[in-house]
């Protein structure tokens, strides 16, 4: 099954490129040279990865991520113009998976849909029967991918919920950002382990009391993270 990429970017000589090398790797290209535009593509053909710029005339790569974000689960690549780490803070912040900064070779970028075309379809599955638990602040289930915060359902993208579930599967074990990015994310070799603890603070705002001392998300410095919590019930009640 061919893999499709939207491509949005206002710049037509960057996105010829793009569609060339695609191509070339028998991607399908669709193309927007606008935010609005993109983002009406994007939620009628349902591209396999969008690339987004976050520069765009009218609407701005940051809104039209966060609504996609918000509405899908497509894997995001954000080009931004600058080696801005705010820029790229706030795009892995609101939900993209990884980033390039123009200008950019591109062999790297076929390299990166690639690796995010694997994330999807060799999404991690958690081993064992457990479809849900709960803690004293939140609960989670797994088959409703349903996030519930002091008894109210919390919005939780797709990214955020795996890694979240990941967590609280494997409760007291230390995962490295390497191995957190390749069991959620599909590898590590092209994504940057930033967006690793950018998805960390924002699930530590979403479940923790006290977002500056986590009582779940621990940090275990030098070496990465691990989830510590007593569930109320056993797994799959």
């Amino acid at each position: 099954m061919s893999t499709t990429v939207l491509v949005i970017d206002d710049e037509a000589p960057s996105r010829q490129v793009v569609r060339l090398y695609l191509a070339r790797e028998g991607f399908v290209v669709i193309e927007a040279g606008d935010g609005e535009n993109g983002l009406h593509l994007a939620l009628e053909h349902r591209p396999d990865v969008v690339v987004l710029d976050l520069l765009l005339p009218g609407r701005d790569g940051w809104s039209v991520c966060q609504e996609l974000v918000s509405r899908t689960s497509v894997p995001i690549l954000i080009l931004t113009a600058r080696d801005d780490e705010t820029d790229v803070v706030l795009g892995l912040g609101l939900g993209a998976d990884d980033y390039l900064t123009k200008p950019f070779r591109p062999a790297e970028l076929v390299a990166r849909i690639k690796a995010l075309r694997r994330r999807v379809d060799g999404r991690r599955q958690v081993p064992g029967g457990a479809e849900r638990f709960e803690f004293a602040d939140f609960s989670i289930d797994r088959h409703a991918r349903e996030l519930m915060v002091r008894g109210q359902p919390a919005p939780c993208p797709g990214k955020e919920f795996d890694l979240l579930w990941l967590l609280v599967s494997s409760p007291r074990r230390v995962f490295s950002r390497r191995e957190l990015l390749a069991a959620v994310w599909g590898g590590a070799e092209f994504i940057d382990p930033r967006t690793v603890d950018t998805h960390i603070h924002r699930l530590r705002e979403r479940v923790e009391p006290q977002p500056a001392r986590p009582r779940y998300i621990r940090t275990v410095w030098g070496v990465g993270y691990r989830f510590f919590g007593e569930t109320r019930d056993e797994p799959g009640r």
